[in-house]
């Protein structure tokens, strides 16, 4: 996943970075990171778990315990 691939994704879910590095949790910042592709120009790539919990939100899955999924809780959409 690319940082502007990264971005397409948050956009798509019309969420806001807070909402999305709550969502991943992680902090803001991070999403910050991802999106810009370094961190003070070094390069930041974008783990595996954050890109498999990127398609699981895309798909209404808000948590998953092992054995079930739980659906994401229902918000408002609003873009940065």
């Amino acid at each position: 996943m690319t940082p502007q691939q990264f971005r397409i994704w948050r956009r798509t879910l019309g969420l806001k970075q807070k909402d999305a590095a709550d969502r991943l949790g992680l902090k803001k910042r991070m999403i910050q990171y991802y999106e810009k592709g370094n961190r003070d120009g070094r390069p930041v790539e974008i783990p595996k778990s954050i890109r498999l919990a990127c398609y699981a939100l895309s798909e209404g899955i808000g948590d998953f315990d092992g054995q079930s999924t739980a659906p994401l809780p229902a918000e408002s959409k609003e873009t940065d």
